[in-house]
This record gives C-alpha cells, structure tokens and sequence, in this order.
C-alpha cells in the first residue's frame, strides 16, 4: 500500500495531477509507520514517521504560517531520529570522514541559500539545516550504509525545497524531484533501521516487537 500510494503521488506530480498528490501525500507516510510498527519497530521510528505526516500536511498549503509550522513537525522528526540512532546505534570508525564532510556541506549550503531566502526564514531554515545535517550523519555513522543513504536522501530533498524558497533556478517539475528523494529517504530510514534491528543479537522482542516463542 506504501508503494502504491508512493506511485500514484509521484506519478500525479510528473502529470501534473494535483489532485492525486493531495490524496495521496498523506496517506505515505501512515502506511510506512504502519508497516514499521507491524515489522516491530521502535516507537521513535513510528514517531519520526509520523512527525513526517504531520509536516507532510502542513506543506500541502504554501502560506508562510504552514510552512514553518511543517518544519517544526520534521524538526520533530529528527530529533526522534537521533534519539533512535543514539538508542540502538553504535558510532563507527567512519565518523571521522562523515561529519567533516557534512559539516562543510551545511556551512556551504546555508551560506550560499542565506541572501536569496525571506528575512523570516533564515534563521529557522540555518536552525533547522543543523538539525537536519546532525541526522543524516548519524544514520551513516550509528545504523550503517542504508540508513546513511536515507539520510543524505533526506539532506537533499530538504535542500531542493529551500533552494525553491529561495528562488533559485529548479528542475522542470521541482516537487516531484522533493517528493521522489523524500519518499526514499523515510523509507530507506525505516528499512535501514529495521534490518540493522534484526541483525543485532538477542530477540527483536528487544526493539519493541512482541511475538510469540511457541510453535
């Protein structure tokens, strides 16, 4: 049902369909926590998701009022990553290359989008920018490869919408390109977490997943 919803939104962007998108983008990521909590995820992955639905609906309305309050609701989202990564992750030895390079590539982005951007904007898009950027580098650095693409996914999705924000030029179609990044950023997030759950040792059981041990 996920991938179902995930292609009528992205089919209703290339085509122009608004329609299917407003039907479609929250219903995504529901079905996605969904699934993660019947695959017995941790509660601070369903939250994550769900925070992303809440963000999900507000950035359908593009008054600026929604738009940060959209923030806020992945901002939310983040920090229930981190505290996720931080919970069931490990640090590992690529930490030393990653947060440089995530470090600069926040320090660039945010300079180079600060001129162009609304005055009202600039300082919770820097603000939330380091949240963001925080993320996507733990996921690589406590959970692995997967989650670590899911965040830079994320990064970038996230960059595209305020590359738009701040009235740069953008891709034909520039919301299907947001929306395509951002559905495989949440999933690889929650399929990255899942998997990296599952190949710990000791039950799933451990991770929030009750199931039975009887025949």
């Amino acid at each position: 049902m996920f991938a179902l919803a995930a292609v009528v939104d992205l089919a209703s962007l290339a085509t122009g369909f608004g329609p299917g998108h407003t039907v479609a983008k929250p219903l995504l990521m529901p079905l996605l926590a969904a699934y993660s909590l019947a695959s017995g995820a941790p509660r601070l992955l369903v939250g994550a998701l769900m925070c992303g639905w809440g963000g999900d609906v507000l950035l359908l309305s593009d008054a600026d009022p929604a738009f940060l309050a959209g923030m806020a609701c992945f901002a939310a989202g983040h920090v229930c990553y981190l505290a996720l990564f931080r919970a069931y992750g490990s640090p590992r030895a690529r930490m030393g290359l990653l947060a440089p390079a995530y470090a600069t590539a926040l320090v660039v982005t945010v300079v180079a989008l600060w001129p162009d951007l609304p005055a009202g904007l600039r300082v919770p898009v820097a603000a939330y920018s380091v949240l963001l950027t925080t993320m996507a580098c733990a996921s690589a650095v406590r959970l692995g490869a997967r989650t670590g693409v899911g965040g830079a996914l994320f990064l970038l999705s996230d960059t595209l919408i305020a590359t738009g924000v701040a009235d740069w030029p953008q891709l034909p179609r520039p919301e299907f390109w947001v929306m395509l990044t951002y559905i495989a950023a949440q999933f690889l997030l929650a399929d990255g977490t899942l998997r990296a759950l599952e190949a710990r040792p000791g039950p799933m059981a451990t991770y929030g997943e009750v199931r039975s041990t009887t025949p």
